[in-house]
């Protein structure tokens, strides 16, 4: 017998995610080519986990500054009413893709898309660089 096991695992990240009562789990791929913005400012109902598997994503949330998610590296988002702005190939040569797990809410989509007129309301809670 084999005793690969016991060094076969990574731990990418960890957290602490509230996760809605009933919620169901979906997991995705998605594969932007290159250049692609990605999917306009959404949120999603509960947590979700990814993984970057090609490429390079421009990773932004709601409060936190953008930053470049690579393959191999691995992202997640709380959820709830945190705003996502971006997830777009981060690289103008080649496509990205990657994986999410979400925890869904029942009863919700698992993407909500964000209007501009809350975008403008919330304006004030996305990252700034320091002047």
């Amino acid at each position: 017998m084999s005793d690969t096991w016991r060094t076969a695992l990574t731990v990418l990240q960890e957290a602490k995610p509230e996760i809605p009562a009933d919620a169901h789990v979906m997991t995705v791929v998605i594969e932007f080519p290159p250049g692609d913005a990605g999917t306009p400012p959404h949120r999603h109902a509960g947590p979700a986990f990814g993984y970057v598997i090609e490429g390079e994503m421009l990773f932004e949330l709601e409060g936190q500054p953008p930053r470049v998610i690579k393959a191999g590296e691995a992202f997640w988002e709380p959820g709830g009413d945190v705003i996502h702005y971006s997830d777009g190939n981060n690289r103008t040569d080649i496509p990205s893709k990657f994986t999410v797990t979400m925890m869904c809410v029942p009863g919700r989509p698992m993407l909500e898309l964000v209007d501009e007129g809350e975008l403008e309301g919330r304006k004030d809670l996305r990252w700034r660089p320091p002047s």
